[in-house]
């Protein structure tokens, strides 16, 4: 009689979380045109093309190509969720000892679950959770998290407060626009 090993508590965990993409090879207008959606993601394509010396039929096959590369995943709003009536933030920190996968998959199907990031340390799991207050995560806790099979221990950090949005994905593309600019061989065209 032969018997099939039990799968381990990463064996899922690929089909999960999905395969990272390789870089997009981005151009000065390509990053342009995203520090510009990062300011502000409802302007116009015809402003848009004003900003970069472009049609806005031209920015609207940029940005097609950009969504189907995967570099623009979307386009969102930013919900201010102590003021939406969930003031609570906490940080969830999961041990499980089963299929991280099946734990992953519980964890994403919880509406106050904002994020889950899979780390590697003394704990397996990062969840960042909002709530309407502390009976609200005793709940969640209670009814949802301690109830999925494969969890054996958590930790909850409560937020005290938050530094203010700092624009991160302008910012951030805005240095590699100065990167790009300062690779370039003087004298080079942009």
């Amino acid at each position: 009689m032969s018997s099939v090993p039990a799968a381990g508590p990463l064996a899922e965990l690929s089909s999960v979380v999905g395969v990272p993409r390789p870089p997009v090879g981005l151009d000065q207008v390509d990053l342009r045109l995203l520090a510009l959606l990062a300011a502000d993601a409802r302007v116009s394509q015809r402003k848009l093309g004003r900003e970069l010396n472009m049609s806005a039929p031209a920015v609207g096959v940029r940005l097609a190509r950009l969504e189907r590369a995967g570099v623009i995943r979307g386009y969102t709003v930013d919900i201010d969720w102590p003021a939406a009536g969930y003031p609570l933030q906490a940080y969830l920190s999961i041990t499980a000892t089963t299929n991280l996968g099946h734990v992953l998959r519980e964890f994403h199907a919880i509406p106050e679950v904002e994020d889950v990031a899979v780390v590697a340390g003394s704990m397996d799991l990062l969840a960042r959770v909002r709530l309407r207050d502390h009976a609200h995560l005793r709940s969640l806790m209670f009814d949802q998290v301690w109830k999925i099979p494969g969890v054996t221990r958590t930790e909850t950090f409560l937020c005290l407060a938050e530094m203010p949005a700092k624009e991160f994905a302008r910012k951030l593309v805005e240095e590699q626009e100065r990167l790009a600019r300062d690779a370039r061989e003087p004298g080079e065209a942009p």
